[in-house]
């Protein structure tokens, strides 16, 4: 099969058909894209990009979030410790009968 690609892409005729034909291709893909972009404004429905973009920030809000709650534990263990190290010193400070 890659030997008869090569051998028929050796023929000006066919390489400037196949060239033009993918010429063609790209062109009428840019078309449909445009136009399916333009279809789905008018719908009000998200497109790809839409979606990408809107997939990054909510992904930037939920590492924001996880670095807050790590950030909250750590107080709360640290209030935790106070409170053991102050009932200590006010049991340790208070005469023994």
């Amino acid at each position: 099969m890659a030997r008869f690609a090569k051998e028929a892409l050796s023929y000006p005729t066919v390489s400037e058909f196949v060239k033009h034909a993918l010429r063609n291709a790209s062109s009428t893909k840019g078309k449909i894209d445009k136009s399916m972009a333009t279809m789905l404004a008018l719908l009000n429905l998200p497109s790809k990009e839409d979606y990408n973009r809107l997939l990054a920030k909510v992904e930037t809000v939920q590492g924001s979030l996880v670095n807050l709650n790590i950030k909250l534990d750590r107080l709360l263990a640290e209030q935790k410790k106070s409170k053991k190290s102050t009932s200590r010193k006010k049991t340790s400070s208070l005469p023994k009968l």
